[in-house]
């Protein structure tokens, strides 16, 4: 007798055969652990400075060489995972919370506030991502908390909109009628019965959101509008070798992969996520 799988079972049986979505997951615990351990596995502190290596190619003391100030690259950049990670996570996490409440409420209830809840998306949709972002941290002023607010809010009309068609399918099922019949309150048909099914697009695109919020972040550190030096931030580290481009070429290179990796492994793991926790594709 053939054994009966489970959900989850039946999910990692379709992830695992992603193998670049694999990769993806194995690169994001590694870059995880070395921001959690970053102290231990840093070979420098991240803000010494030492004028006698300013500009240092790469070498066997100093793998990714150091800046113009003399400072390990290699032990910024891991530095830097902390902040990148932390703001990407962050951010997306309150904008995905905001969003998936927005969407039920607009549509579970419908009427004047889901017109409302769409209608302002809808202006928000017709900014830019890191224009909208500019904008927020411009009024907010610089620092790494507002590049967080500022990401937040650019992310949560995407949460609403996808919350928002799920909910309107769901709220018809029958488990839902049943539910309601029974005398179950707005709020735990909300929250109990219709969330739990709008979930796997919420983590799918959760998971690739972190990767555009890593971008945003750095992009407004690089305009100076987020992390401040000698703050170890990726973006704020290329903002400060810029100048030294052709002359140091390491100082922008070595930042500017840790980016392109962080988000292409992100993006490679929600494609996967996505395959896994679509029941068209088997």
């Amino acid at each position: 007798m053939e054994e009966k799988k489970t959900p989850f079972g039946i999910f990692w049986h379709k992830f695992k055969q992603r193998k670049t979505a694999m990769v993806a997951g194995v690169f994001i615990i590694l870059l995880v652990l070395v921001a959690i351990f970053a102290p231990q596995v840093a070979p420098y502190d991240p803000y010494e400075v030492d004028y006698n290596l300013s500009m240092m190619g790469p070498s066997a003391d100093h793998w990714a060489g150091t800046d113009v100030y003399g400072r390990d690259i290699l032990s910024r950049i891991i530095y830097g995972s902390r902040i990148s990670l932390t703001v990407g996570f962050t951010s997306v996490l309150v904008g995905a919370l905001a969003g998936v409440t927005l969407g039920l409420i607009s549509g579970f209830f419908g009427g004047f506030l889901d017109g409302l809840i769409m209608r302002t998306s809808d202006v928000l949709f017709a900014f830019p991502g890191i224009l909208l972002a500019i904008a927020i941290v411009a009024v907010l002023g610089p620092g790494l908390m507002n590049v967080v607010v500022a990401v937040s809010v650019f992310s949560m009309p995407t949460f609403a909109r996808i919350v928002r068609g799920s909910t309107l399918a769901l709220k018809e099922t029958l488990y839902v009628t049943a539910a309601r019949s029974v005398g179950a309150s707005k709020k735990r048909l909300m929250f109990t019965h219709i969330m739990p099914g709008t979930l796997s697009g919420v983590i799918v695109y959760f998971t690739m959101r972190i990767g555009t919020s890593i971008i945003t972040a750095s992009s407004l550190s690089f305009l100076g509008l987020g992390a401040q030096p000698p703050t170890p931030e990726w973006g704020a580290m290329l903002a400060e070798s810029r100048d030294y481009i052709g002359v140091a070429d390491h100082m922008t290179l070595f930042p500017g992969i840790a980016i392109f990796l962080t988000v292409l492994f992100f993006n490679l793991f929600g494609d996967g996520l996505r395959a896994a926790l679509d029941p068209k594709v088997k």
